[in-house]
């Protein structure tokens, strides 16, 4: 079992990560500052280290040196993204932003424990190292040999050669960040931070703040200027996810930036020059939204420059097995566990099944497997999946009927039973119109804070009010 170490000064934010990471099978430590963590190191050989940027006493970048051979994850928020930049060119093995998705830190560590150890042979000076830029290095967290994603990596490539703002368009759990990644790193901005923002995950009363900033008295509890997260991209990639959950207010200052390249903190009267590239994705019709009077048709067509639609896993026919190969991999890596195959029924299960959450459904899908799995053989049982609707031949790389939700139509008739997850998503799709965030969670029984995890985990933003 892979041994972690947390240097967090913070008690909720340590006590959450530590939650996480041993609900996943990590054994962890946790401390507080960066003397603490090498007390620690001296006591004990770790896996991997995952350390704030910003501690008391000495910053976590100290930890790069301190913690060698072994890697060093550094957390750090939007505001310090250049900061982390610099953790990476010390030598920290990656960086996250707070606050950080369960899923995209699961995952960034997992890939940094796959990494073969590089401590062996000295690191040659920064200035000698050659920057490696192969052609589809963007592309490698991308798996795809299906005519629909080659389709895809050739329209991102013609995309990141100029600086057009892009619309990515596709349902939750198609890769629509990767994608977003993918035409940074293939861009002349590569060397510049990406600041990725999911517009859902923010409330509506501090959006604009978290955006453009704000200056020290703006109002209540700015007891210090704020730099938003425009300007952290300044010079690099701003990616807005789930750009439709923005409220018109801040939907009228984002136009502004993109017609003039200027900003306005909060309580200010100068503006503020920024050289952003903007990437935004939705799941929603924004067109609808438009025509609903939810969303503005002048920053609609701002943003409808160039449009990338992310394929649907239903739709990527073989890629399905690559894709389940390689989670397979990754989830034994992961879960310690002895190499596991999938059988032939799996394979075919797989094909036939709609997969509404598409590739983050069949992540899923692969780990809990992984977990259930009693021998090396993985069967179609194991996997679990629900059987198709009655009468519903349609097999996975043929386009299904569209539902106005995204989520892919699910029969109240067929599949009995209902996993917690099934039934949380369809509550929420089901009620959340006519009831507010406080009512869903008690209704379900749960606090709204879980309410929030557990709607990020799954991809259902929140519904915007109508104006």
């Amino acid at each position: 079992m892979k041994q972690i170490l947390i240097v967090e000064d913070e008690p909720v934010i340590r006590a959450a990560l530590k939650r996480l990471l041993e609900r996943h099978h990590y054994q962890t430590r946790d401390v507080g500052s960066v003397d603490e963590a090498s007390e620690q190191l001296d006591q004990q050989h770790f896996d991997l280290v995952i350390s704030d940027l910003r501690l008391p006493g000495r910053p976590g970048t100290d930890m790069i040196a301190l913690a060698t051979p072994t890697p060093v994850l550094i957390m750090t928020s939007y505001a310090s993204m250049r900061s982390a930049v610099e953790a990476m060119k010390l030598g920290a093995a990656d960086y996250i932003a707070k606050p950080f998705n369960h899923d995209e830190m699961l995952n960034t560590i997992a890939t940094t424990l796959a990494q073969p150890a590089a401590a062996s042979a000295p690191e040659p000076p920064v200035a000698a190292k050659p920057k490696a830029a192969p052609a589809d290095d963007g592309f490698s967290m991308m798996a795809g040999r299906s005519q629909p994603m080659q389709e895809l990596f050739s329209r991102i490539r013609k995309v990141a050669r100029t600086d057009a703002t892009v619309l990515i368009q596709g349902e939750s759990g198609t890769g629509k960040e990767l994608a977003a990644r993918a035409i940074h790193q293939h861009s002349r901005r590569t060397d510049a931070p990406m600041i990725s923002v999911n517009c859902a995950a923010i409330p509506e009363t501090l959006i604009e703040s978290e955006l453009f900033g704000h200056e020290k008295g703006a109002f209540t509890g700015a007891v210090n200027t704020h730099r938003g997260l425009i300007e952290a991209a300044n010079g690099g990639t701003l990616f807005l996810d789930e750009i439709g959950e923005l409220p018109l207010d801040a939907q009228a200052r984002l136009l502004r930036v993109l017609q003039e390249g200027e900003i306005r903190r909060v309580g200010s009267v100068q503006p503020m020059q920024v050289d952003i590239r903007l990437i935004a994705a939705t799941h929603r019709d924004l067109k609808a939204l438009t025509r609903a009077g939810r969303f503005r048709e002048d920053l609609f067509y701002r943003l409808y420059i160039m449009e990338i639609r992310m394929p649907p896993l239903r739709e990527r026919g073989s890629d399905i097995a690559e894709l389940a190969e390689l989670f397979l991999q990754k989830a034994c890596v992961r879960l310690a566990t002895p190499p596991r195959h999938l059988t032939r029924s799996a394979h075919e299960a797989m094909l036939r099944h709609r997969w509404p959450g598409n590739v983050r459904e069949l992540e899923n899908t692969i780990e809990r497997a992984v977990i259930l799995a009693e021998a090396e053989a993985i069967t179609a049982e194991v996997l679990g999946l629900e059987p198709e609707h009655p009468g519903d031949s349609n097999p996975a790389g043929q386009q299904p009927t569209r539902t106005g939700g995204g989520y892919g139509e699910q029969s109240r008739s067929a599949a009995p039973a209902l996993s917690l997850e099934d039934y949380f998503q369809r509550f929420v799709l089901e009620h959340q119109d006519h009831m507010t965030e406080t009512e869903l969670a008690k209704r379900l029984g749960i606090s709204r804070k879980t309410l929030w995890e557990r709607r990020q985990k799954l991809g259902i933003p929140r519904q915007s009010k109508e104006p």
